[in-house]
C-alpha cells in the first residue's frame, strides 16, 4: 500500500521496503525515504518545519532529513484517508559512546539562528498560558467525573489524585512567573528548535533520524527538562549521575544561564507526565492502550513522594556557581 502511495503521490519507485526505527522506510534511486506521521499539523506548520530543517542542514547538521513535496507541490500527502509526510536522508548509525548532551547543545545552537520568525510551531514565552489552559480543561473533566460515579479503577484514581497534581501545576506556574519577574534572560535564552518530548531515544536507538514532525520552537530548557524527567521515570535510582553527566556535557558547548536553570526547574515541577497519561487514557480507542495508561497512572501515583525527592535533589545537579542562587519552593525545603 505504501509503495503504491510513494509512486503515485511522490513519483518515487521503491526498490526495497524496510522498518527503520519507528518509520516505514523505503530505498530507491540510491536514497532512503521515511514515511512520517504529521499528527494534527496543517500544511502551513509543516512548511515552517521544512524551513527549520533546511536551516539546520545548511548550518551543518547532516542528520536532519529533508521534507519532500508531493507531485502536486504540497508537503502534506493524503492517501486512503490517512495523512503522511515524506522525509529523506542518509542512514547514520548511532555511536555507542556518543555524548547526547553535547549533540543536543550543538543542535540547539544551530537552531538559535533561524533567519525568519517562527509562528505556527512556536511555544516560547507561552508556557504560562498553555499550562493554565491545559489545567483548566483537565479540571473540567475532573469536575464532571466527580458527579458521575464510575466503577472504573482508572477514574477512581484520577478523581482522588487530581487535586494534588493541580497544586503541583500551580506551583510550577508560580515558579515560572517569579522567574520571569526576577531574572533577565540572556542572548542564549532566545528561542531554538526543540522537541515535543525529548528523550534518550528521540533521535533513534540504532540510527539517527531527527524527525521534524517532533519539533517545536521553544526555550532550550524544554528539552533538558523532558530528558531529565524521562530518565527519572526510566530508572529513578540511577538517574542522578546520568543527569549530572548529561548537563555537564551540554554545558561544554552551551553554558546555562540562571534564567535557563529556573525555567528547567519550573518545567520539571509541571506534572506533564501525569496529564499526558490522563489524556492518553481518554483518547484511546483500544482497551489495551487504556490498560497501559492505568498501569502508568498507578505507577506515577505510587512514586509521587519519590518524585518530590527527585525535584528537591535536582537543585544539587545545578552548576555550583548557580545552584545557591536558585530559589526553591518552600514545600520542597524539608525534602
Amino acid at each position: 500500500m505504501l509503495e503504491k502511495m510513494l509512486e503515485q503521490v511522490y513519483g518515487i519507485k521503491s526498490e526495497e521496503y524496510m522498518q527503520v526505527e519507528s518509520f516505514n522506510a523505503f530505498r530507491g534511486n540510491g536514497n532512503y525515504y521515511f514515511v512520517a506521521d504529521p499528527g494534527p499539523k496543517d500544511e502551513e506548520e509543516i512548511e515552517e518545519l521544512q524551513k527549520l530543517a533546511a536551516h539546520l542542514a545548511a548550518y551543518g547538521d547532516t542528520k536532519v532529513p529533508a521534507l519532500l513535496p508531493t507531485q502536486s507541490g504540497t508537503l502534506l500527502a493524503q492517501w486512503e484517508n490517512k495523512r503522511f509526510c515524506l522525509l529523506t536522508c542518509q542512514l547514520s548509525e548511532r555511536k555507542a559512546n556518543q555524548r547526547l548532551g553535547r549533540r543536543l547543545a550543538k543542535f540547539h545552537e544551530r537552531g538559535r539562528f533561524v533567519p525568519f520568525q517562527v509562528r505556527k510551531s512556536s511555544r516560547i514565552g507561552n508556557w504560562k498560558q498553555l499550562w493554565e489552559a491545559r489545567m483548566d480543561q483537565m479540571e473540567k473533566v475532573w469536575s464532571e467525573k466527580i458527579f458521575q460515579p464510575s466503577d472504573e479503577q482508572f477514574e477512581k484514581i484520577f478523581i482522588e489524585s487530581f487535586p494534588y497534581y493541580l497544586g503541583l501545576a500551580e506551583n510550577a506556574v508560580q515558579y515560572l512567573v517569579d522567574t520571569e519577574i526576577d531574572d533577565d534572560p540572556l542572548d542564549s535564552d532566545s528561542g531554538t528548535v526543540c522537541h515535543e518530548r525529548f528523550s534518550e531515544y528521540t533521535w533513534g536507538k540504532r540510527y539517527i533520524i531527527k524527525n521534524p514532525m517532533d519539533w517545536v520552537f521553544d526555550h532550550r530548557s524544554r528539552d533538558l527538562a523532558e530528558w531529565a524527567r524521562g530518565r527519572y521515570f526510566h530508572n529513578s535510582r540511577t538517574c542522578g549521575p546520568e543527569i549530572t553527566a548529561f548537563l555537564a556535557n551540554y554545558q561544554e558547548v552551551a553554558p546555562l544561564s540562571p534564567f535557563s536553570w529556573r525555567l528547567l526547574v519550573a518545567r520539571l515541577l509541571f506534572p506533564v507526565h501525569y496529564l499526558e497519561t490522563i489524556e492518553t487514557y481518554y483518547s484511546a480507542s483500544r482497551e489495551s492502550d487504556r490498560r497501559a495508561s492505568e498501569e502508568r497512572l498507578t505507577a506515577i501515583i505510587r512514586k509521587s513522594d519519590d518524585y518530590e525527592q527527585f525535584l528537591a535533589g535536582f537543585f544539587a545537579l545545578a552548576h555550583p556557581s548557580v545552584a545557591s542562587k536558585l530559589p526553591r519552593p518552600e514545600w520542597l525545603m524539608a525534602k
